[in-house]
């Protein structure tokens, strides 16, 4: 089976490694060649263009940072008639789903399969190969692919098409909106004269416990925020919750604020720290409050956040 594999950052480097682990024959390609020069030697091969990368491939898999950049890089520079004959289109990138829906519509036209499936676990869960995967589309394809998922992670078919999508905004309403509980908490205790690291250890043996308080509780701890996910990308994904809730006549009034948060760290500079950075935008609301005096570390951080501590 032949993997064309679109988009070598954060995430798509390690799951590209896994399929090159599982035994997968892989073309890969990046905007920036670079990035996926470190698959050469465990032996994919680099592509020029995505319609070179795609035009032997059985499947074809996109980890792309938004719904914009994936129609270019499928429809602009492949192109329908690039795709091999009877090819699988995977998008694992976050896309809204009403995307994923027209993009389901045009590959089947042309004879193609396609499914949306998004995925959760950010880098940890790609490198350990155990990310989740949302999949939307045809079941059939679903269960055909199954040998690529279980290289990856686990998957959980969800439904047609766009319900992968619908899985993954599920999941990052949840994300967002526990960051945002986690910070207030911990930086509540720690105000209030608690030690925030011991606060943490006692509501892990509580039901406040989570993946978010056990990983990104103790990123903020140590106030390290170097990205396994971004606060750029966590904005784009709010972005698309709140659309999408808006074409179902929904209100979601807790994304709304998480949203607003996110939408204001991002516009200060923080673009690029980890979405559990969010702690540094509720300080900043909040100065000279802080949760400790560990060191910040985060990329590409301006001072102007916090005026009183300036080791970012």
């Amino acid at each position: 089976m032949h993997i064309a594999f679109l988009g070598i950052g954060l995430m798509g480097l390690p799951m590209a490694t896994n399929l090159l682990t599982a035994g997968f024959n892989l073309t890969v390609w990046n905007r920036t060649a670079s990035k996926a020069e470190a698959l050469q030697d465990p032996g994919a091969t680099i592509a020029d263009s995505p319609a070179d990368a795609v035009k032997q491939a059985d499947i074809v898999i996109t980890m792309l940072e938004n719904g914009p950049i994936v129609n270019d890089v499928l429809l602009q520079q492949a192109g329908i008639s690039s795709f091999k004959s009877g090819a699988t289109i995977i998008d694992m990138s976050s896309v809204p789903p009403e995307l994923a829906k027209q993009h389901a519509a045009i590959f089947s036209a042309a004879g193609l399969h396609y499914l949306d499936a998004p995925v959760s676990g950010g880098t940890v869960g790609a490198s350990q190969a155990t990310l989740s995967i949302m999949a939307g589309g045809n079941k059939q394809i679903f269960e055909a692919v199954q040998p690529v998922f279980s290289a990856l992670g686990k998957s959980t078919y969800i439904g047609p098409a766009g319900s992968g999508q619908l899985a993954k905004c599920a999941n990052q309403a949840i994300v967002g909106i526990t960051i945002g509980a986690v910070s207030e908490a911990l930086l509540l205790a720690a105000e209030g004269g608690a030690d925030p690291a011991a606060v943490r250890e006692a509501l892990l043996g509580g039901f406040a416990n989570s993946r978010i308080l056990e990983l990104h509780g103790q990123r903020m701890i140590d106030r390290q925020f170097t990205p396994g996910a971004t606060s750029r990308v966590q904005l784009k994904d709010l972005r698309t919750i709140l659309d999408t809730a808006r074409a179902e006549s929904l209100t979601l009034p807790l994304s709304q604020r998480v949203y607003e948060q996110y939408q204001e760290m991002v516009s200060k500079g923080f673009e690029e720290v980890d979405h559990s950075g969010l702690l540094l935008q509720l300080e900043a609301l909040n100065q000279p409050a802080r949760l400790n005096d560990q060191p910040t570390t985060a990329p590409a951080v301006t001072p102007k956040y916090d005026r009183k501590h300036k080791d970012a």
